[in-house]
């Protein structure tokens, strides 16, 4: 029987192809320093999940009734 051989996924941050294995510890980047530049760039809300704006009820005392819905 042979080995089946791993998945190989890119880098979201520099591109470069990693193997998707357990013994990968930064998987889906390929280094630690490309994984906190990903978090540095959601921190600083260089990236976002895109959204539609939502409009509040009216009994709900608010002064600004529309507002973005952001998802957690």
């Amino acid at each position: 029987m042979t080995p089946q051989k791993k998945p190989v996924v890119t880098c979201p941050t520099c591109g470069k192809t990693v193997e998707w294995a357990p013994e990968q510890r930064w998987r889906p980047f390929c280094s630690e320093r490309c994984r906190l530049i990903d978090l540095g760039e959601w921190a600083s809300e260089s990236y976002r999940v895109p959204a539609e704006e939502q409009t509040l009820p009216e009994d709900s005392g608010a002064e600004d009734r529309r507002f973005p819905l952001y998802i957690s």
